[in-house]
C-alpha cells in the first residue's frame, strides 16, 4: 500500500507558474498510489500568485479517475462575486472510503503574527489488512503558539479515536444517522507541519498519549522516517529548487503513523527531483503483512 503527501502550493512550481497538469504528472511519475494527500489546494481563490481561480479540487479529481475525492476547506470566504473562495486539503483514494471527518484545528489569538485557519481531513479507507484512518493537514507557519495548539489537537483526535474504537457508542436502531461506522485506532497522519525535526512541535507529536481513563494504553504517533531511517537526518522537503523561499533546505513535511502500524512501514522517501512546487512529495509504503519492526 502506497501513499503520497505533497504541499502543491496551488500547483505553483519553483518557476512561479501554476500548472495543475504538471502537478498531476509529477504525482504519476512518483509512483502508483492508493491514497494521494495534497495540501494548499485552492478552489476559485482570487489573488494567489500565478493562479486563475481554478477549481483545483475538481481538476485534480478529474486527473485521477477511479479515485474518490475528499476535500476540506480550511479557508472558506466570499469571492466578492457571489461565489465562494476556498483553500485547504484534498485526499484522493482508490481504496473504498467509509466515514469522512473534517476537523477545523484551533487558532488561538497570537496578534503579533499573520494567521490562517487550518484543517485536517480524515477518511476511513479499507487497506489490504482492514480499516485505516488516513488524515492530512497543514499547520500554521508563523505562530508557534498556534502550531503547538494544532499539534495538541491532532494528538487529541488520536486519543478520541482510540477510545471510541475501544468503547464504541450504543446504537439507535430507529435512526440510521446514529449508526457507528468503523473508525479504527490505526491511523496515518501526513502533511506540511511547518516545523523541523527535533523542534518542540515535532517532539510533542511523538510523546505517548496518556492512558485511557479505564487504564488502557492508546496507540500514539511515531515518525515514519525514523522507523525506516533511524537516526539518519530527515531528507529536506523544501528549499531544493530555487523557489522564492526558504533560504535553505530543510524538512517540514512528515508521515506519522500510530504505533500499531509501525511494523507495517516498509519505505519512506522524499521525491527530490520535481520542481512542480516549493515542497517535495513524500512517499510512504506499507507492507500488507506486519514485519518485526517495533
Amino acid at each position: 500500500m502506497k501513499l503520497l503527501s505533497w504541499n502543491i502550493q496551488w500547483g505553483r512550481g519553483a518557476d512561479g507558474r501554476v500548472d495543475l497538469a504538471r502537478s498531476a504528472a509529477a504525482i504519476r511519475a512518483a509512483g502508483d498510489f492508493d491514497v494521494i494527500c495534497l495540501q494548499e489546494v485552492a478552489c476559485n481563490f482570487p489573488g494567489l500568485a500565478g493562479g486563475a481561480r481554478e477549481d483545483e479540487a475538481a481538476a485534480l479529481g478529474a486527473a485521477f479517475p477511479g479515485y474518490e475525492a475528499v476535500y476540506a476547506a480550511a479557508v472558506d470566504l466570499p469571492d466578492g462575486e457571489g461565489g465562494r473562495a476556498r483553500f485547504g486539503n484534498l485526499l484522493l483514494s482508490r481504496l473504498p472510503v467509509g466515514q469522512v471527518f473534517r476537523h477545523l484545528l484551533p487558532s488561538p489569538a497570537d496578534p503579533a503574527y499573520p494567521a490562517m485557519q487550518r484543517v485536517c481531513v480524515e477518511a476511513v479507507v479499507q487497506a489490504p489488512w482492514g480499516a485505516l484512518r488516513v488524515m492530512t493537514t497543514h499547520l500554521e507557519y508563523y505562530s508557534a503558539v498556534q502550531r503547538r495548539a494544532q499539534v495538541e489537537a491532532l494528538r487529541g483526535l488520536q486519543a478520541e479515536a482510540a477510545d471510541l474504537a475501544a468503547r464504541p457508542p450504543a446504537l439507535k436502531e430507529a435512526n440510521p444517522s446514529f449508526a457507528a461506522p468503523q473508525r479504527p485506532a490505526a491511523a496515518v497522519l501526513c502533511g506540511d507541519f511547518n516545523c523541523e525535526p527535533g523542534s518542540a512541535e515535532h517532539l510533542a507529536m511523538l510523546q505517548p498519549l496518556p492512558a485511557a481513563p479505564w487504564g488502557d494504553a492508546r496507540a500514539h504517533w511515531v515518525d515514519a522516517w525514523q522507523l525506516v531511517h533511524g537516526a539518519q537526518p530527515h531528507a529536506p522537503t523544501v528549499g531544493l529548487h530555487g523557489a522564492e523561499w526558504p533560504d535553505r533546505a530543510y524538512c517540514c513535511d512528515y508521515f506519522f503513523v500510530t504505533t500499531d502500524l509501525a511494523a507495517r512501514v516498509r519505505e519512506l522517501e522524499v521525491v527530490a527531483d520535481t520542481a512542480a512546487s516549493d515542497h517535495q512529495p513524500v512517499v510512504l509504503t506499507f507492507e500488507a503483512q506486519s514485519s518485526s519492526r517495533a
